[in-house]
């Protein structure tokens, strides 16, 4: 189906064309069936999908058919780079509608902010606590709101947001008076007891996680052990060479370690974790989707609706402990119908989530035996880091230990200078029994 076929405003129909759209995706089509009817939406949908699209039509095309009292749109996103990035897909959609739209999170000050709000807002897209901390300061009012999206449901429920969005549901408008869409990776739970309580008889779309990912991705699977999981994946970037690639670890302080591994053994990189500064962040995803960053290091929450045009690899050197954040890391590439890879490192540390990720994808993701010319000597092997951000930084910085960090390059543990190449495999593969683990 065609966005033509839809008969939707002209104005509109123009942004959509801008974008380069011509066929909806499976959400898209059904999601709009209902939702441009005024139903609210439940909808079980994977990042990458087309659902941004699909609520931000919606919105654009009724505001004109509702009264002007209840015309501005409120949508809620779990991290501020989502909601950077559905206001910017905002802005493109809409460029041709007389609208205004703008984004509210915290991590940075407020009078952009409320300065946005005394102009007039249209489409208010942010995070929880933002949205409620300008309304408690009577800046933002949840009056007059007769759209609501709560994007990536579960995992604003995941990140403890539950009880800041039940404060915003008491304060927006009552369900006869908006249109609610939740879009969510399962329908079960908090997502479900939201849409009873607080949702108008909301239609339930529910679109298959595994037909969306394994058919468009190149999935890999290596078995290796921890204390080698850095030289593989030297040897995969090598051999491979991706233009760009987005590598997943299961904890902030893993990324960070990752990253300056890398670093050290010749890949320049950047890593994403939500202890960064919001302008580093920022700065670091606008390199990445320019072309400037080739490697980006991240976790989950810090990466969540990440979208990067034609992304090459997805490397999880960490299985993740929620088989869904599976589908939603393979998902960041191999968007739109185009090809992607997905290499997976399995260490004893994480192989257990394995089985119920095979499960989810009712499918093995086929396995690949690395021989050792694939492992690259790891020149970082042996040195131990100190991290420089987050909770885990401000341990090591508190009274009675040195303040700072040491530079890249730190020494290895036993405080003696770095040997060389150790006399291993084939590629310079260091032998197990000669090193602690790293």
């Amino acid at each position: 189906m065609t966005f033509e076929e839809l008969q939707l405003d002209p104005p509109l129909l123009r942004g959509i064309k801008d974008m380069g759209f011509t066929e909806l995706t499976p959400v898209q089509e059904k999601t709009l069936a209902f939702s441009l009817a005024g139903r609210d939406i439940a909808a079980q949908s994977q990042t990458g999908t087309g659902k941004t699209a699909a609520f931000l039509i919606t919105i654009f095309q009724r505001q004109q058919a509702v009264a002007a009292a209840w015309r501005k749109a409120l949508i809620i996103a779990p991290t501020r780079e989502l909601a950077v990035q559905i206001e910017a897909e905002a802005r493109l959609i809409g460029r041709h509608l007389n609208l205004r739209s703008a984004c509210f999170y915290g991590g940075v000050g407020y009078n952009r902010q409320e300065a946005a709000l005394k102009k007039g807002v249209d489409i208010m897209v942010g995070t929880p606590g933002r949205l409620l901390d300008l309304e408690q300061k009577g800046t933002l009012s949840m009056k007059g709101i007769g759209f609501l999206v709560i994007d990536e449901a579960d995992r604003l429920f995941d990140m403890g947001f539950l009880p800041d969005i039940r404060r915003i549901l008491r304060r927006v408008p009552a369900v006869e008076y908006r249109q609610t869409m939740l879009f969510s990776a399962t329908l079960s739970g908090p997502a479900l007891q939201i849409a009873r309580e607080h949702m108008n008889q909301p239609e339930k779309i529910a679109i298959t996680p595994e037909k969306i990912t394994v058919d468009a991705v190149n999935q890999e699977l290596y078995h290796v052990g921890s204390r080698d999981k850095v030289s593989l994946l030297l040897g995969i970037l090598k051999r491979d060479q991706p233009r760009s690639v987005l590598i997943f670890t299961n904890m902030k302080c893993d990324a960070e370690r990752l990253s300056r591994r890398l670093e050290i053994n010749g890949f320049p990189n950047e890593f994403l974790t939500g202890d960064l500064a919001q302008s580093r962040r920022q700065r670091i995803i606008d390199d990445f989707k320019a072309g400037k960053q080739k490697i980006v290091v991240a976790t989950d929450v810090a990466a969540r609706g990440l979208h990067i045009e034609d992304l090459d690899m997805v490397v999880n050197y960490d299985l993740p402990g929620e088989c869904e954040n599976y589908v939603h890391r393979i998902g960041r590439t191999a968007r739109a119908g185009k090809s992607g890879k997905a290499v997976t490192l399995a260490c004893e540390k994480w192989v257990t989530n394995l089985e119920p990720i095979q499960e989810l994808l009712t499918s093995k993701i086929p396995v690949v035996y690395a021989e050792d010319e694939m492992f690259l000597r790891d020149k970082s092997r042996g040195m131990v880091f100190k991290p420089r951000y987050g909770e885990a930084a401000d341990r090591e910085r508190r009274p009675g230990r040195p303040h700072g960090d040491r530079p890249r390059g730190d020494r290895p543990r036993d405080g003696r200078p770095q040997r060389g190449r150790s006399g291993g495999g084939p590629g310079g593969r260091p032998r197990q029994e000669q090193r602690r683990p790293s």
